[in-house]
Order: C-alpha cells, then structure tokens, then sequence
C-alpha cells in the first residue's frame, strides 16, 4: 500500500523530501506586521508551511478557566480569557496572511482547537488541517473536521497506541487524507522522553498513513534520526527570538535553526541512497592513493619461486589487490623485478 499526502502542490511520500512546518503559533504575539515578519522568515528558511492556532476562546474554555487569574511574565492579559483573546487572530488577519502567504507561494494552515475554529477555517478555505495532541480522543472533533475534506495531520503526544487507533479508526473512513505525527506533549521534550521508535510502530501499525513528527525538543537532530526512520512530515515551532515574551520561544527555533534543520532534512534524503553498494567516482582518486597493492619486497630474479617474504603490501592501489596474497605465493617469476615494482599475473607462472 503506498502512503501519500497532497497539500496544494507538495506530494509527501515515502520517496518525498520531509514536509517542514514552522509552528508560529501564537509566537506573533497577536501582531499581525510580526505575524508577516515571521512568514517571510519562514520561506527564507526553506519550510514549505506555517501554521497559526486557531481558538475560540468562549466556547473552548470553562467559564472558571477563562476568568481565572493569569499573572505571569508571559501573560497578555489579566486573567486567562483575557490572555488568550490579546493572541487570537481574526477573519480580517487570516484574510490578510492567507493573501500573504499566497504571494510568498507558502502553505499557510492553521489547528483547529474546536468546532466554531474548525468552521472559521472551512470558510477561509483552508488547505490543511491541525489537530493538537489535546484532542486525540475528541472523536466528535476529529469526525467534524475530516467532514470538511482536506488533508489532515493529527498529533499524539500524551496518548497511548489505543487513543491513536480510535483517532485513526473514527477519520479514514471520512477522510483518507491523513497524517499521524509522533509527538511528546512536553515543551520542551527531553530526548529520553522522545521515543522516536513510535514513528516505526506508526508505519508498521498504519500502512495507509503518512507519519511524521511534532518536534518539541530544543534543537534540530532529532528531526533528522526521524526522518531516516520514515517521517515525511516535520513539525518545529519557530520564533524570531528565544527571548520574546511568550511561553514557546524559549524552545522554538529561530531562523538560523530552522534553515539549517531543512538544508539538512534535504541533504538527509539525497545521503540515505537506494541501499546498493557501489563505487562512486569521486572515490576513485583517494582509494587509489589509499590502497595497497602486491609488490616486490627486495629484487628478486626470473626463475624465483615466490614465497610470503618476497611480497610486500603498499600504496598506491594500482596493482594486484592485497586479497590475491595466496594466489601469488608459490608461482614463478618470468622475469626480473625490482624492489617495489608490481607483480602482474602475465608474469607469473
């Protein structure tokens, strides 16, 4: 069965290069000229998508957990309602940086926190959907915004190999657009909390399903043993700044992080190879001055039967290989040789 995601003109696939997503998130701060700041820093660095958060705070939130008091050195408001409505964007930003993205030639999609986000984004024609590891178990969401009928990716941080099968069992019969990211709901993720192994259960358990990552470890070599285990999808969060206000930055990457994350995803495709082992022409040079060849220990005279003392094994590599030893011990030499001159099977006899 082959596993395949389309999203706008990009084919993830076995056989594809990973599909990096810079997670902006709410790192914008909920300015949009920094939110148009942040994508264009992101296509500078090679991602073929960003992704915003998208919330509707009333309907998502208790009454007790929007009003609750929320004062820290990363809060934007006075109580958590407050703080999260001062970072939600609405129809007029989304117009804006989906019209923005556009002229980037940037995938620009956003998670779906609850039914009225999923919606908002159906309206806006969104080419991609998020589904955070919050709500694996939330079927009636996850059955919602397959409805909508474009590609989905779901993270599953925080979730056992039950909660993953329900989440996949209740979208593919909806949509098989789908795409299962191994994720750790920990921010940042320490590597022994990792377990990039999952991402090979995933394949082996999901055949028909695109697997990738949602990295949240502080840094970019994670990804890449990821994408060598078969993830073609890439999730980083992204920031301008380690140092901004906000509770991600500290843990997000900036700009020379994530540049040198996709350069390196690519090179990691082109390295991998097709598996079958063979010379490459720019390893002609160096193993020829590197290897050994069979040549006369001392001068020897024709007539000389050769013995294991007459034979000396140097460089450069441009005789008889070193592994023909025992077929040349024993036979005859047909004419003089000179210390260090090579032996020739012609003259052997």
């Amino acid at each position: 069965m082959t596993r395949k995601l389309t999203v706008g003109n990009s084919i993830i696939s076995d056989d594809s290069d990973c599909f990096v997503i810079a997670e902006i998130g709410n790192n914008h701060q909920g300015d949009l000229q920094k939110a148009k700041e942040m994508f264009k820093a992101a296509k500078e660095c090679g991602v073929d998508a960003v992704k915003l958060q998208k919330r509707d705070n009333k309907s998502l939130l208790t009454r007790a957990a929007y009003d609750k008091p929320y004062d820290n050195e990363n809060s934007f408001g006075a109580t958590y309602g407050e703080h999260r409505e001062a970072l939600e964007f609405g129809r007029t930003e989304y117009v804006e940086l989906k019209k923005y993205a556009q002229e980037l030639d940037l995938i620009f999609f956003s998670t779906a926190f609850d039914f009225n986000s999923a919606d908002f984004l159906a309206e806006l024609d969104m080419p991609l959907y998020k589904v955070a590891s919050g709500d694996l178990k939330n079927t009636p969401l996850l059955k919602h915004i397959a409805k909508i009928g474009k590609p989905m990716i779901i993270s599953t941080g925080g979730g056992t190999m039950e909660d993953v099968q329900r989440a996949h069992d209740a979208i593919m019969p909806i949509n098989s657009q789908l795409s299962i990211l191994q994720c750790t709901a920990s921010y940042p993720a320490e590597p022994q909390d990792l377990n990039l192994r999952v991402i090979s259960t995933y394949r082996d358990k999901f055949p028909d399903v695109v697997i990738g990552l949602s990295d949240h470890e502080n840094g970019i070599a994670m990804a890449l043993a990821a994408y060598v285990l078969g993830s073609r999808v890439v999730e980083q969060h992204f920031t301008l700044n380690h140092t901004l206000k906000g509770t991600d930055h500290a843990f997000s990457l900036e700009p020379i992080g994530m540049r040198k994350l996709v350069r390196d995803l690519r090179r990691v495709r082109s390295a991998l190879g097709d598996g079958e082992k063979i010379i490459y022409p720019s390893e002609v040079n160096p193993i020829t001055k590197m290897g050994k060849k069979l040549v006369a220990a001392r001068d020897l005279k024709a007539g000389q039967v050769l013995t294991r003392e007459d034979i000396a094994i140097k460089s450069p590599s441009d005789g008889i290989p070193p592994y023909e030893l025992d077929n040349v011990i024993g036979k005859i030499l047909a004419k003089n040789l000179l210390e260090d001159d090579n032996f020739a099977f012609e003259i052997l006899k």
